[in-house]
């Protein structure tokens, strides 16, 4: 089992304030009358009402529920995942930097794939660590985090934590299980599996058993943003052993999910018929859009995410068109790393399907085929 740090070893650090939500489980009896939290419980919010409806001030008052167990509830529930083995904070960007204060000490290193999702790597080095990044395996039909060099990586450079984003972020590319169990048992026994599953809901097997376990030696992260349409609400969840949720929790910034938060996500879990429809359509618009650059001679990258990937004969080339779209007020992704600067990603929304809205791509590809 990888280790944690020194600092956090023994009875670390505890949370002051673990909340009035927590208190009344603890004791198991409600508390009506919140006279001691300093919250502004007697603000009329006459102006938050009339702008959004009283709905929404009802949940402004008080601090949130600081273990989220109504959402962890329901995600226990649906996904079959054990209620003690989920936590939920404030976007799969937040569980990043809480994986890695939970697991890195300042100095240590880190692996990750060189263009893979950036943010990891921006929280890996504000956290002191130094980040060792192998390239992307790249062939015909294939652009994906080369694991094997990845395990290698590790071994050589004595490291702490792996990153893994699965479907990766940007080629879209999947990772069977298989392959998954197979990194973490050629990684070091020190070694923590940092495993983003921010796309996994548009997998074709998201409902799996294994989806739903916990991994020795992985901290596996999910998030609302994609599939539940939450972004701007910040929540996501972690999936690991409970002793590493314990040692997560010491470290978590405790009301960082807040009350109206939690209660919009329980609502969406509620209602998990629309969350399935989202999904089955944006699956056909990204195999729609691929079809339809695959037509045109594109290189289309195969994608188990609700985004495509367009491969480019050149890096300039890709610059080119990334930037006369968002010129004209069209905007697409191109990676900042320069190692996969060739390639353009772009969202399986609806949008994107309108005749002549990547006109200026469209060209490009015909010319270059």
């Amino acid at each position: 089992m990888p280790r944690y740090p020194d600092h956090l070893m023994s009875e670390g650090p505890a949370n002051p304030f673990p909340g009035i939500k927590v208190l009344e489980r603890r004791i198991g009896q409600d508390i009506p009358h919140r006279l001691g939290s300093n919250e502004g419980l007697d603000m009329p919010h006459r102006a938050l009402r009339e702008h959004f409806g009283d709905a929404l001030a009802e949940h402004v008052y008080c601090y949130g529920d600081a273990e989220a167990l109504g959402v962890r509830q329901r995600l226990s529930k649906q996904q079959g995942i054990a209620l003690d083995t989920l936590l939920v904070d404030a976007g799969a960007d937040s569980l990043i930097a809480l994986a890695l204060r939970t697991t890195c000490e300042p100095g240590e290193t880190v692996v990750s794939t060189a263009g893979t999702y950036p943010t990891f790597g921006y929280f890996a080095k504000g956290q002191g660590c130094l980040v060792v990044e192998p390239r992307y395996h790249e062939a015909p039909g294939v652009l994906a985090p080369d694991l094997e060099a990845m395990a290698a990586a590790a071994h050589e450079e004595n490291a702490r934590l792996v990153y893994l984003a699965n479907p990766d972020n940007p080629s879209g590319h999947l990772h069977s299980d298989s392959a998954i169990l197979k990194l973490r048992d050629a990684l070091p026994d020190t070694c923590w599996l940092l495993l983003d599953e921010a796309y996994g809901d548009f997998r074709d097997d998201a409902g799996s058993e294994f989806a739903a376990k916990a991994l020795p030696g992985v901290i596996r992260l999910r998030t609302f943003s994609k599939a539940h349409g939450l972004a701007g609400l910040r929540i996501g969840y972690a999936i690991a052993d409970p002793e590493v949720l314990a040692m997560m929790m010491k470290v978590r910034i405790h009301y960082a999910v807040s009350t109206f938060t939690q209660a919009a996500a329980e609502v969406v879990l509620d209602h998990p018929e629309e969350v399935h429809q989202h999904v089955v359509k944006v699956k056909a618009r990204r195999e729609q859009l691929a079809g339809h650059f695959r037509a045109l001679g594109a290189d289309v990258l195969p994608s188990a995410t609700n985004f495509v990937g367009i491969r480019l004969p050149s890096a300039e080339l890709a610059e080119q068109i990334h930037r006369e779209l968002l010129e004209a007020g069209r905007l697409i992704a191109r990676p900042a790393h320069p190692s996969i600067g060739h390639v353009l990603r772009i969202t399986a929304v609806e949008d994107a399907l309108v005749p002549g809205r990547l006109a200026i791509l469209e060209r490009a590809i015909k010319e270059h085929a």
